[in-house]
């Protein structure tokens, strides 16, 4: 019955898949064999290619094992990005001293894998940290903190981050690694890269015919992303967010960006069973200076992708709206 739920859902995925890639203009991506895909053919001759000769990075990618690589270096580590035998066995040991038994009998959710033995997710900065935030930046920063604390006293839900509200994690919030949830699908046709983000659902179409993006004014959740290949490795640029997104560690949930955020994400494949991932995060109304991330995937085609229902049992916004309310009356409201 798993096999058969993994095909169903897999099965529903492309048919949305499908539906977004025409939306997104297949019809005026270049045909196989056409000038846009030549010079990725040529230069990728050493790695699989898909019949129209793009590198082929279809799959299944995990980030599951990174689960217990820290965001930020610890400083006692300075520049040291690798950790030794002995430190990673420490390390490892100790994330299994916190893990607590799960409830979801499903294979692959909320699974642990062995960690590579990376200091840190950030990699530039050379001492694996975030680079100091602007004097605006750091204000909008303390105001999302602020709307976290459990005494914040929220008029609505639009008081409430993104993430509480299940509206969206951004691009970082939903590629980074995270306990559950940390897959993406790749998916290729001739002139269209499709990634399927396991977290919170996020489905991105990436145009790699050259058209420019969208206009300033339009601004999205997920930003506009547009591809080209260098060689074998894949290169999207991502714009045009709307600045309400997080950017800090896991599911996005911290320090949020501004609508100058810019994205350079690389793709590009190790060996058979790895796709090495990295973004440059370049927000210079947020940051003093551009900072990066980048980790290895595991390929895993036996992965079960879940859905994120996240609004179907969001019953902590009611919760934390109606005990505002409760404390105000208690206060002297009505």
């Amino acid at each position: 019955m798993p096999s058969a739920r993994r095909h169903f859902t897999r099965a529903v995925l492309l048919f949305s898949i499908a539906g977004l890639v025409l939306a997104a203009g297949l019809a005026d991506a270049p045909r196989a064999g056409s000038a846009a895909s030549q010079p990725a053919a040529r230069q990728a001759a050493d790695v699989p290619r898909t019949p129209w000769g793009d590198p082929d990075l279809q799959g299944m990618w995990l980030s599951t094992a990174l689960a217990g690589v820290p965001f930020e270096r610890p400083p006692e580590l300075g520049t040291r990005a690798v950790l030794t035998a002995e430190e990673l066995a420490a390390r490892n040991a100790a994330a299994a001293a916190r893990v607590r038994p799960r409830l979801v009998p499903a294979p692959g959710f909320g699974e642990r894998r062995p960690a590579p033995p990376l200091a840190s997710l950030i990699v530039d900065p050379a001492d694996g940290r975030l680079p100091p935030m602007t004097d605006d930046g750091a204000r909008r920063a303390e105001a999302w903190r602020t709307r976290a604390a459990p005494d914040y006293a929220h008029a609505g839900p639009e008081d409430l981050r993104p993430y509480d509200r299940c509206i969206s994690r951004g691009v970082v919030g939903s590629t980074f690694p995270n306990i559950y949830s940390s897959a993406v699908w790749i998916l290729q046709v001739p002139g269209l890269v499709i990634l399927h983000h396991e977290m919170i659902h996020e489905t991105r179409v990436i145009p790699l015919d050259g058209r420019p993006h969208i206009a300033p004014g339009i601004r999205q959740w997920m930003g506009d992303s547009r591809g080209r290949w260098e060689g074998a490795t894949l290169v999207v640029e991502t714009t045009n967010t709307n600045g309400r997104t997080g950017s800090y560690a896991r599911n996005g949930n911290g320090n949020p960006t501004s609508t100058a955020l810019r994205l350079v994400e690389r793709m590009r494949l190790g060996d058979a069973g790895t796709l090495h991932y990295e973004v440059r995060v370049d927000d210079p109304q947020t940051w003093t200076r551009p900072w990066t991330v980048a980790f290895p995937l595991e390929r895993d085609p036996d992965y079960l992708l879940f859905e994120y229902a996240c609004h179907e049992a969001n019953y902590a916004l009611a919760n934390i709206l109606s005990a505002v309310r409760a404390a105000e009356r208690g206060a002297g409201g009505r």
